[in-house]
């Protein structure tokens, strides 16, 4: 095994479709004070660039700004809406002692206003953090949904190295733009099944190192880690609970893939489902009451719930032949899965309430769906151009992206971690 500080697999996001009528918006570069020529970090391009993905904001290129003003009172709002810009982001990043004092404004161009501003103080090796704060705060302000660029993404990969012509797989962790990845662990064997804790502290994935699978947690930050299930047969499948201390799993100890539900400093388990077909693939509901999975009891894989402390499962998903890998939306009221039809395989969501299924891709072959902690977007892994890549759909289909590795390989089993934040 080969843990942090090995090589690492970075990522490029294209934007395959857009919203028509996304909102005209200017993030101006910010002025800079300090001892070098350039800044160490462009924060209004990592501003646009958040924006840009959303799918939902249309940046002004700098080429067309007639100004760059670095405060409220250098403001030519005439000029702004000469351009069609409906707001402006301006700001300044000052060199302190090992700090950078960032600070950052948003104006609507058309009422004359300043709608927020914030000041920073930051080392360098928080600036894209920060920046992707100020993102999520003028998301938030035009939109009032919260924002996410300020959180990060797990994901496998497996690549052939040339030099031994040995297949390696890998768990990674980088930024949701694709920057700043770290490998958590690498081996010859499979590595599957990544799952956050709440915190965002931990990773709980499914590794085969000794031949046979096993579940683990590893803390990201310390590579220390910890085997938590390696019974008799098929350990697979971990989720965490929304408070952290449990951990929904698939084993076969017993004879038959059944759920299971762990306390996770004990190691106590608690058995969920007993039945012959195979139960699999459990996802928490966000108040920790239910546990959606996948059973093929009904003859072909489809969706049900169980609650979290046992009882009789109830089917969810009665549309298509081919229903799996379930996971909640963050408000608990929808379920996104693989929906499966005449050999295609693509990401749907199920209505909880009414039991409508909508199909949000078109691809053949889609997988791992995974929600952004604020609902608007769900990454997934898929297939382009003969290569396992990654991909996002926003929940009403309408945004698209395709994120790829930037070397050899192939990306799959994405999961989207928690809010992470820094205080103002």
């Amino acid at each position: 095994m080969l843990l942090s500080g090995m090589a690492r697999a970075g990522l490029t996001i294209d934007i395959t479709q857009g919203v028509d009528g996304a909102l005209p918006i200017a993030v101006v570069p910010f002025g800079w004070q300090g001892p070098a020529m350039n800044p160490p970090q462009d924060i209004a391009e990592i501003i646009s660039g958040d924006l840009r993905r959303s799918g939902l904001f249309a940046p002004l290129s700098r080429k067309d700004m007639l100004s760059r003003p670095q405060d409220g009172t250098q403001i030519n709002y005439r000029d702004w809406r000469l351009l069609g810009t409906s707001s402006l982001v301006i700001g300044r990043m000052t060199a302190v002692a090992d700090q950078y004092k960032i600070q950052f404004q948003l104006f609507d161009v058309n009422r004359e206003t300043q709608l927020v501003g914030y000041s920073f103080s930051v080392s360098e090796k928080e600036l894209r953090r920060i920046a992707h704060q100020i993102s999520d705060i003028i998301y938030e302000t035009l939109t009032g949904d919260k924002g996410a660029f300020n959180t990060r993404m797990a994901y496998i990969t497996s690549k052939v190295w040339r030099s031994n012509n040995v297949r390696y797989y890998a768990l990674h962790v980088a930024d949701v733009d694709g920057h700043n990845p770290q490998l958590v662990i690498r081996s010859r064997h499979p590595i599957m099944s990544p799952s956050w804790s709440p915190d965002g502290r931990k990773l709980a994935y499914v590794s085969f190192e000794n031949r046979r699978s096993m579940i683990f947690i590893q803390d990201v930050f310390t590579a220390e880690r910890r085997k938590v299930a390696g019974f008799k047969g098929i350990n697979g499948a971990p989720a965490w609970s929304p408070d952290g201390t449990r951990l929904a799993m698939s084993l076969s100890k017993d004879g038959n893939s059944e759920l299971y539900v762990m306390h996770v400093a004990s190691g106590k388990l608690q058995r969920l489902t007993n039945h012959r077909a195979i139960d699999t693939e459990p996802s928490w509901s966000p108040n920790g009451q239910n546990i959606a999975f996948t059973s093929d009891r009904g003859g072909k894989p489809q969706i049900y719930q169980v609650s979290s402390h046992g009882g009789k499962p109830k089917r969810l998903t009665f549309e298509g032949r081919y229903n799996a890998k379930p996971t909640y939306s963050p408000d608990g009221k929808r379920i996104a899965m693989v929906n499966g039809e005449n050999g295609h395989f693509r990401i749907a969501v199920l209505e909880l309430e009414s039991g409508f299924v909508q199909i949000l891709t078109k691809s053949r072959l889609d997988e791992s769906p995974s929600f952004a902690p604020n609902g608007s977007m769900i990454i997934y892994a898929t297939e382009y151009l003969n290569r396992g890549v990654l991909a996002a759909v926003s929940v009403d289909g309408r945004v698209q992206q395709r994120i790829a590795l930037d070397e050899d390989g192939d990306a799959r089993e994405p999961v989207w971690g928690p809010f992470l934040t820094i205080n103002k």
